[in-house]
């Protein structure tokens, strides 16, 4: 007879079962210029090492798991979060703080893209969340410091959009070459202007690539499918995809490119990474584009280097301050020379698009969905960016007793000794721990365990001063 997998909460009494499908997941990025290394696949996650069925668990019971979606996630995320009998309340816009906080009090798993922002003081009042998934690339809208110390686990979607990145990229690289933002609007006002000065093949071109992760190395194959020659700049060092090559400095891609392109974070370290130092190294008409994060170009500095000649041409997706919705936002109100950036000519201003083809975001709808539903269901924190990242083969329903411990907790001395105090009264087939600066993460799994005795482990383990969060799965 096969068993029920049950899970428990100490507020709700529901006991129910849900079989998942889905097994892949994502590395997680890094905090440098470069993604992960080698492979863009990442390893597959194996259902036993037996072969009998997995056994999934929940925290909740189903139908009290509360999941808000916001920002028009796709619909294979919306389905796969359903599909496991979650409430799933989808918002198409952002939020502003307040009405945010307002949704979040009894959130457990909250879906965002790059629009809203996840402070400190919004997660402060989100009582109920273990985890945020950020259905993008970025992570830099949620403070991933709060979320670990108070047992949140965020997960993202590093690489599913790449692809559509640099193809947005490759489309603007020509059109400035060959200036067809100007001549399309002079054919929409009618006028009929066909010029070929300054007007450019790009083969034969040397493409400069700041940042050679997933987006930028995709790129570099795409560039010199078409002819162009590639140098590209990373604080470390990268193994060259074709015959690119990785220069020393920023200073000298700038020197050597014709185009140069920004794929970096926003970090300290990138704050105004190109500005009037960096354009005048630049060369004498030559082009820069940027698709990474509004606060890498200093635009100021950009828009006196175009209007003196210096460069030639820019191509924008990204801006430091962005509208939280569609609408006629992007003026001098939003960002104060907005309306000076508009007025210039041969520049490229699209609203934040890079990775907003439907396979993109069908792409991470699936890749974050799959990821918050074996973090609920079995605990495991592969992929996520701002905990350790922990696994332990799932249970399966031969192990009809067993009990799936998760222990967020402070990384101090003790803690082990003390946690293996607790489960030492039950036999532990398998447990695995790992920490990440302040903060550890420890999975266990115990067998032949009572039903009356679930209890009296989850309090035992909440009584702990290094508690962070615990979660008994069963």
């Amino acid at each position: 007879m096969v068993s029920t997998a049950r899970d428990i909460s100490f507020k709700t009494n529901g006991l129910t079962r849900e079989v998942s499908t889905s097994f892949g997941y994502s590395t997680s990025p890094t905090a440098t210029f470069q993604s992960p290394p080698s492979s863009y696949g990442g390893a597959q996650l194996s259902r036993t090492t037996t072969g009998a069925f997995a056994k999934q668990l929940k925290p909740f019971a189903t139908e009290d798991i509360k999941i808000l979606l916001l920002e028009n996630v796709n619909q294979t995320g919306r389905d796969i979060l359903a599909k496991q009998g979650y409430q799933v309340d989808f918002v198409k816009s952002s939020l502003g703080e307040d009405e945010l906080i307002e949704k979040i009090r009894d959130v457990h798993v909250i879906g965002i893209r790059s629009k809203t922002k996840l402070t400190a003081r919004v997660l402060r009042e989100a009582k109920n969340l273990i985890v945020i998934g950020c259905f993008c690339i970025g992570t830099n809208q949620v403070d991933l410091n709060y979320a670990a110390q108070h047992g949140i686990a965020v997960f993202n979607s590093p690489f599913s959009n790449s692809r559509s990145v640099a193809e947005l990229v490759i489309g603007e690289i020509i059109s400035l070459a060959r200036q067809l933002g100007d001549r399309s609007n002079e054919m929409h006002k009618g006028t009929w202007n066909k010029v070929s000065s300054k007007c450019w093949e790009i083969r034969g071109k040397t493409l400069g690539i700041i940042g050679y992760g997933h987006i930028g190395s995709q790129l570099s194959v795409l560039a010199e499918a078409m002819g162009m020659s590639v140098i590209y700049y990373d604080t470390v060092n990268l193994m060259a995809l074709g015959i690119s090559k990785q220069v020393p400095s920023l200073e000298a891609l700038l020197r050597g490119a014709d185009f140069v392109t920004c794929h970096v974070p926003e970090l300290p370290e990138t704050k105004n990474l190109i500005g009037p130092e960096q354009f005048s190294q630049m060369k004498d008409g030559s082009y820069l584009l940027n698709a990474s994060r509004g606060s890498v170009v200093d635009i100021p500095a950009l828009i006196d280097a175009m209007r003196s000649g210096k460069i030639a041409g820019a191509a924008l997706d990204v801006y430091p301050a962005e509208p939280g919705g569609n609408g006629d936002y992007f003026l001098n109100s939003l960002n104060p020379w907005a309306e000076g950036l508009r007025s210039l000519k041969n520049v490229i201003l699209t609203p934040h698009i890079g990775g907003s083809t439907e396979e993109a975001q069908s792409a991470i709808g699936i890749e974050v969905s799959e990821a918050l539903v074996r973090y609920v269901n079995e605990g495991t924190t592969l992929g996520a960016v701002n905990m350790p990242e922990v696994n332990l083969r799932s249970l399966t329903v031969e192990e009809p007793n067993h009990v799936r411990v998760v222990y967020i907790h402070h990384n101090v001395p003790g803690v082990l000794r003390k946690v293996n105090e607790i489960l030492g009264d039950h036999n532990v087939d398998k447990q695995t721990t790992d920490s990440r600066g302040e903060v550890a993460y420890l999975m266990a799994d115990i067998s032949n365990v009572n039903t009356h005795e679930i209890k009296d482990l989850y309090e035992s383990l909440e009584s702990l001063s290094s508690r962070i969060m615990t979660r008994v799965l069963y």
